[in-house]
């Protein structure tokens, strides 16, 4: 048959490439964003092997946008392995001149594959069947080609199997998405917790609403979106009901505890700020949220903490990790609402750690044990050149500019110092020779709701008669203890952007 799909170059090439998009259309059908994916343990491989400093350029530079170009690199990956097992299935089929061996070989060495990458034996079927379904199709094809009509040529058959990968990756992609709903900001579940005060959610969210001030292009005192970064392209999914915390190490007694057991325990709610330690200066990776967990203290007490270097690391199931001082664990707390709402999944579902004051890197997701440490250890992060593990640099951003119907212009943004709270915002419109109080919103309320809370930002706003000629504005923030915040700028790698921020106006 001279016009066989399979007996050319290009057709056994085009069917490898539609096994690929099967294959992989399959696996995410079986398993959605869970980690069997076909492509997750290649882009978390690739996450933890590659260079420090490239996947902290991808991840400070590019956000999300740069561990979305790490999964798609992976899928390349995941979708190059299996055009070349279904490939070579097909040549030696070819070879042996037998038409059934493509179609297992394909199977089998995609099942191979998919079990060495994922460790799982069942759901490694979910790349296998599809691939060698589109290949078996092929075959079909070619077999039926001299009793169809003209018009069923090659090039005929070449399409219906490139339609059926489409279309396995379309249903595969349905499939997958809707075994990957999962609760993310307003789509997550109302909170229900035996040891949390509700009534005390809902009344601190309106008084941060009250508190706000006036912006209508910036987040309010309540982040409306809230930034997510972390090693993964893909988030772990995981069970609330499977789900335990350890902890362990220099320990007079290891303790375990379950979903439940946190629950059950009584709750405070907190208005904590985080800022990412890999944002610019005048980034927008700090934001603010009212979140509900227990104090972590009662717990280390609990086991006896016998640290010899004072020091302790917390690990995620994500495989993440980061080590500090255990003191700095101490008025911290395990998260498991968000205002007012079940912790979604891009923020740690379904406990994370809250440490006061510490850049966000340090706030672990999805964790699963606090290791009480013996000897200090590098984390994830200082073991690639980054030293965020210390207090959270003080800054004053500028995001809001605008003109009044009067000819004053109107500036404002945030400013945040981590524990040392925010006394006021300077403002200088002449690039630093004299400076005025801005606005502040109030503060927001604490925990047990007498006074501040001690690790929340403010909005702050001014308002001025520009000059005619060009002028520059430079915002800087003073402490609760009276201290403004550093002048030099400085980058965010290693320790975290620091600075004044200025714009320059025309």
């Amino acid at each position: 048959m001279t016009d066989d799909l399979l007996d050319s170059p290009g057709g056994r090439l085009l069917a490898s490439v539609a096994a690929a998009i099967a294959g992989l259309a399959g696996s995410y059908a079986v398993t959605g964003y869970a980690p069997a994916f076909i492509a997750s343990p290649i882009e978390r491989t690739l996450a933890r092997s590659m260079p420090g400093i490239i996947v902290s350029t991808a991840i400070s530079t590019l956000g999300s946008l740069g561990q979305q170009l790490n999964l798609l690199f992976a899928i390349g990956l995941a979708g190059l392995f299996i055009a070349l097992a279904a490939r070579a299935a097909i040549l030696t089929g070819q070879l042996a001149n037998n038409r059934a061996l493509p179609v297992v070989g394909t199977a089998v060495v995609t099942w191979a594959v998919g079990v060495v990458l994922t460790g799982e034996v069942v759901l490694a079927a979910g790349p296998a069947v599809p691939a060698a379904a589109v290949v078996g199709l092929a075959q079909a094809l070619d077999g039926l080609g001299d009793r169809m009509s003209p018009i069923s040529s090659k090039r005929r058959r070449a399409l219906s199997t490139v339609g059926v990968a489409v279309g396995a990756a379309t249903v595969g992609y349905t499939a997958g998405n809707r075994r990957s709903v999962v609760a993310t900001g307003d789509d997550a579940p109302a909170l229900n917790a035996p040891g949390a005060d509700l009534e005390d959610v809902d009344e601190k969210l309106a008084v941060a609403a009250e508190s706000a001030l006036d912006f209508d292009d910036i987040d309010p005192l309540v982040s409306e979106s809230f930034y997510e970064v972390d090693i993964n392209s893909i988030d772990p999914e995981l069970s609330a009901a499977d789900w335990s915390l350890s902890i362990t190490g220099a320990v007079d007694e290891e303790v375990t505890l379950t979903y439940a057991d946190i629950l059950e325990m009584d709750a405070e709610n907190r208005f904590v700020t985080l800022r990412c330690v890999g944002e610019s200066l005048n980034g927008y990776k700090t934001d603010t949220a009212l979140w509900t967990g227990v104090p972590v203290d009662r717990l280390l007490e609990e086991a006896g903490i016998q640290s010899g270097c004072e020091c302790v690391m917390l690990r995620a199931d994500d495989d993440y990790y980061e080590e500090f001082p255990i003191d700095a664990l101490r008025g911290g707390m395990l998260a498991y609402g968000m205002n007012g709402k079940i912790l979604p999944r891009g923020h740690g579902y379904p406990v994370r750690a809250l440490v006061p004051g510490h850049w966000g890197e340090v706030n672990v997701k999805w964790l699963s044990e606090i290791e009480v440490l013996d000897e200090e250890a590098d984390g994830y992060w200082e073991k690639r050149g980054w030293q965020g593990t210390g207090p959270v640099n003080p800054v004053a951003k500028l995001h809001h500019e605008s003109m009044l119907s009067d000819g004053r212009r109107r500036i404002g943004g945030h400013a945040y110092a981590g524990l040392r709270g925010v006394q006021r915002v300077e403002v200088s419109t002449d690039g630093g020779e004299t400076w005025a109080d801005a606005t502040l919103s109030d503060q927001l309320p604490a925990a047990g709701g007498d006074g501040p809370a001690e690790d929340a930002w403010r909005q702050w706003e001014y308002t001025y008669d520009p000059p005619s000629d060009g002028h520059t504005v430079v915002v800087r923030m003073v402490d609760q203890r009276g201290e403004t915040q550093p002048e030099d700028e400085t980058d965010s790698y290693p320790s975290g952007a620091s600075g004044w921020v200025s714009k320059q106006y025309s």
